[in-house]
């Protein structure tokens, strides 16, 4: 198969997988099974699509839109580590929804795994987008998609986290917008290019980019950041799709998009816009972990992370020199088989047990050994401590704040993962080495199966990503953006 028909393949699998999900929503078990059957296609289309990209990107176009703008995709180095990441990512949170919506016997269920197919279509899109107009478009109905998911409960909690979440998203998305349209006004294209295409009066340029960060809301800096906490109603493998597949990496894609592809490196230290975007995410990454800190709500204290470590990734981003980058970009990857992990076992916590609070699960941990086990991998890889991959990264932004000449950016950093053990590591100190008691929930112990397994094989990943760090490609993808951004392979 040529590269551009894995390209095609990729991103219009999840698309075309949920219209058959709707058509055969009275064959729960078919419909289960195009789910797992897509996940898997459009992993493997995008696996072996990345092995074509280190040779160098693939492009389709689709249609045009207007002079000089194309409905159209590129799969480069740095977008397919974002796609691989999802598609990866998709087939084990796919085994684990079926286990998590049957054991609680949950309503609506082909309307779950319908949106979640369109979000994982949506997330693919933007991965592949080669321009800006392109990318909005995906962007949008990512933000669509996911609300049903969100406000999936319908009860009235679920129903105002829902309208929070549409409240904040799509006024971003309309700055978004407005912020692509005066970069085609500026310029004449909205293509993603290696190096940048702005150029003009610098004000003009710093007022623009506050748009576009106003654009990622996504990413859940603060303090745009409360839609995400309140979206913890939702089921937990859509907090998982939330923090670790689709939609908040699309906001820190988005953010490294353009810092890299539309205003460039030289742009961006001359105009000192990394130091603002430095700002954000140092001044998030400390805020989030102290309210992480005093959080007891189990979800909520994972969301909280996630705000983290999200702005881990931005600051990556900000110290515009390729080792934080690569830091930045392995993060994407590395982070979502950590955070995923850790949702997972929250989620399977609360369905077991019927516990939902860090407060409720001392000594949890003798009856749950392998949960807790994984859990534990997801805790110490946030932290930043081997084995596990989060340590890689992290290590690799560190080490771009030393070459950036930036102590108060690396003491950011390091403040901000001790924070990381001081909330999670008592989690699991109490659940192994404190008394307590657990009286199982009544349900069909297939189920249990369906949600360990998925949980298990994230933790591992997560300590073979440390192990080697190639092992989906993405270091390997993550030098090959290195060397299109700065003509060195490093």
């Amino acid at each position: 198969m040529r590269a551009e028909e894995l390209l095609i393949l990729a991103v219009f699998t999840p698309g075309i997988a949920s219209i058959f999900i709707l058509l055969l929503r009275k064959h729960p078990n078919l419909r289960e099974a195009v789910t797992i059957a897509a996940s898997i296609i459009s992993f493997l289309s995008i696996f072996l699509l990345s092995k074509e990209v280190l040779e160098g990107p693939v492009e389709v176009s689709l249609f045009s839109i207007a002079p000089g703008i194309d409905f159209s995709f590129k799969a480069d180095a740095f977008g397919t580590i974002f796609a691989v990441t999802s598609s990866s990512l998709w087939i084990l949170v796919s085994i684990y929804s079926i286990g998590y919506m049957r054991a609680l016997k949950e309503h609506a269920q082909t309307r779950f795994f319908f949106s979640f197919a369109v979000a994982l279509f949506s997330a693919f899109g933007i991965a592949f987008s080669k321009n800006l107009i392109t990318f909005y478009v995906f962007y949008e109905l990512l933000t669509i998609s996911t609300y049903p998911l969100v406000a999936h409960e319908e009860s009235k909690e679920a129903i105002s986290a829902g309208r929070r979440y549409l409240a904040y998203l799509l006024p971003s998305g309309g700055a978004l917008l407005a912020a692509s349209v005066i970069t085609y006004w500026l310029t004449g294209t909205t293509d993603f290019k290696a190096g940048g295409i702005l150029f003009g009066d610098e004000f003009a340029l710093k007022a623009l980019f506050i748009l576009f960060l106003l654009g990622f809301v996504k990413a859940a800096y603060m303090p745009l950041h409360s839609w995400l906490p309140t979206a913890m109603v939702a089921p937990a493998p859509v907090s998982a799709l939330l923090h670790a597949v689709a939609v908040v990496k699309a906001g820190v894609f988005g953010v490294m998009r353009v810092v890299y592809y539309i205003y460039g490196v030289e742009l961006m230290s001359e105009l000192n816009l990394g130091a603002i975007l430095a700002i954000v995410a140092g001044f998030t990454m400390i805020v989030a972990n102290l309210l992480a800190i005093g959080e007891d709500n189990l979800k909520r204290r994972i969301a909280y992370s996630t705000i983290n470590q999200l702005s881990f990734i931005m600051l990556g981003a900000a110290m515009l020199n390729p080792s934080a980058f690569i830091g930045a970009a392995m993060h994407i990857p590395f982070h979502g088989y950590m955070k995923i992990t850790l949702f997972l076992c929250a989620g399977a916590i609360a369905v077991i047990s019927g516990k939902d609070k860090v407060s409720e699960l001392d000594g949890l941990g003798k009856s749950l050994p392998l949960t807790f086990a994984a859990f534990t991998v997801g805790a110490i890889g946030m932290s930043g401590i081997p084995p596990a991959a989060g340590f890689i990264s992290k290590w690799y932004i560190a080490f771009g704040t030393i070459n950036a000449d930036n102590l108060l950016a690396l003491a950011t950093i390091l403040f901000a993962s001790l924070l990381d053990a001081v909330y999670f590591l008592p989690i699991v100190r109490n659940a192994f080495f404190r008394g307590g008691s657990l009286n199982f929930k009544e349900f069909d112990h297939i189920y249990y199966i369906y949600m360990i397994v998925p949980l298990t094989v994230t933790a591992i990943f997560s300590i073979v990503l440390f192990l080697n760090p190639d092992t989906l490609n993405v270091f390997e993808l993550a030098k090959q953006a290195v060397n299109d951004l700065w003509g060195v392979g490093k």
